[in-house]
């Protein structure tokens, strides 16, 4: 019976984490070093996302009725989860940087803001830039008209300017005399 409830206990923390969750990636991780491990868990702990491994049975319960039921199909060899309440894409990104660097970690699949991803989505998932990455960019798009036009104009008071400052001695001159 204790044996039961302790099943229960971790079933249920693991559909609480999926279940809000706006981006949750499976991953195969045998392979990896206790050290490799180590630093990636270390990554994806600073960057504020979950992971962990749980026995396949109960991802495998604590995926029906979520939306990550899909990901149950995927449910063999040694699986692991990261898990991102708040930024949909960073999971998937330091896993890939990471899968880069150690082949031997794969990313099987993954549930994005509720829909879900096979490798190729979440691989294509990975490459698009964090969210202020993104707002960079596009403040640099911004941005770079308006320097630009301040350019222009700067060049055109600097040749308008030097015709002006003479006209405005010829005229002074003229008064003068």
């Amino acid at each position: 019976m204790a044996k039961i409830e302790l099943k229960r206990s971790i079933v249920e923390e693991i559909a609480n984490n999926v279940k809000d969750a706006q981006c949750v990636v499976l991953v195969n991780y045998s392979g990896l070093t206790v050290e490799q491990d180590t630093i990636l868990r270390k990554e994806l702990r600073e960057a504020g996302i979950l992971y962990k491994v749980y026995k396949n049975t109960m991802m495998d319960f604590a995926f029906k009725g979520t939306s990550c039921e899909s990901l149950a199909e995927h449910l063999h060899g040694t699986n692991a989860l990261a898990i991102s309440a708040d930024d949909a894409t960073a999971p998937a990104r330091i896993l890939n940087k990471f899968a880069k660097q150690y082949p031997a970690l794969e990313m099987i699949a993954g549930v994005v803001e509720g829909n879900y991803n096979d490798q190729a989505g979440i691989q294509a998932l990975a490459d698009i830039p964090s969210r202020e990455g993104l707002l960079g960019k596009l403040l640099g798009s911004i941005q770079s008209p308006i320097t630009n036009f301040a350019r222009v104009l700067s060049q055109i008071a600097e040749a308008g300017g030097g015709e002006a400052a003479i006209a405005a001695k010829g005229s002074g001159e003229e008064a003068a005399e």
